[in-house]
């Protein structure tokens, strides 16, 4: 039997959102198990030097593919590239979004509809195109949605009602298209961060005010560092998590424990 369980040698894994962060330490820990990575986003420069740094570290063959998940035809026209390239793509990691951060009365209707575009219709357009062009027809697949803990829970402490909205749809989405498409080989799994340093909220968790908010609510007592996202990324990718669908794993210090 084989207990290399999370060798990945030889498949393919698409990432969105791999242009920095969270998206590009994700892209390389499963490079580090061998997978070729298709790196997308929507900045071609930043995509493409990622791409060349993981070709170079770890060996495997790359693809840097500029996309917007808001575009349908964008969408499917990623996955028919990669498929073009490699002939498959098992493995695809849903790391693209945003964030809207104000009082809910304050909201657009613009910002709410922009937000549910983004986080939970744009993961759905390349779920259903990774799904319909290679993964149903392999019948094998891995898709793993980076949701949130505020997809689980509320906040008291940063009004953000469209990003809860839009990640609490993600979790239940997650688990729609587990049971849909389990029968194919498909597992579907969610991945909810608590506070990591990104583009996005690095001003906001440098505040002293915010990190006198971590010491008090997470149970750990800080914020989550570099490569702690990788374990349950490279778990929910691997061939040995065929069992595990459906789920939502915070990774989150504890914050949702209590």
């Amino acid at each position: 039997m084989n207990r290399n369980y999370f060798d990945l040698t030889g498949q393919v894994a698409l990432v969105t959102g791999c242009s920095s962060g969270l998206g590009v330490q994700m892209a390389k820990a499963l490079a580090s198990a061998g997978a070729n990575i298709v790196a997308v986003a929507r900045r071609v420069e930043r995509i493409e030097a990622v791409a060349a740094e993981i070709a170079d570290e770890f060996g495997v063959d790359t693809l840097a593919i500029r996309c917007d998940i808001t575009d349908t035809d964008n969408v499917e026209a990623v996955v028919d590239a990669v498929m073009d390239k490699f002939g498959r793509l098992d493995i695809v990691i849903n790391n693209a979004g945003t964030g809207a951060v104000g009082p809910a009365e304050d909201m657009t209707d613009e910002q709410f509809s922009q937000e549910v575009d983004i986080d939970m219709l744009g993961l759905f357009r390349v779920a259903r195109a990774a799904a319909k062009k290679a993964m149903i027809p392999a019948g094998y697949g891995r898709i793993i949605n980076i949701a949130s803990m505020y997809g689980l829970v509320g906040n008291m402490v940063a009004g953000s009602a469209p990003y809860h909205a839009a990640k609490g749809g993600a979790v239940n989405l997650t688990r729609a298209l587990a049971a849909e498409w389990g029968k194919y080989g498909i597992t579907v799994n969610a991945i909810c961060p608590g506070y990591f340093y990104t583009e996005l909220t690095t001003e906001t968790l440098d505040s002293d005010f915010f990190q006198e908010h971590a010491k008090r609510t997470i149970p750990v007592g800080r914020y989550g560092a570099e490569g702690e996202l990788d374990a349950a990324a490279l778990f929910l990718a691997s061939p040995a998590a065929a069992y595990v669908t459906g789920t939502a794993i915070p990774v989150d210090g504890g914050y949702t424990a209590i």
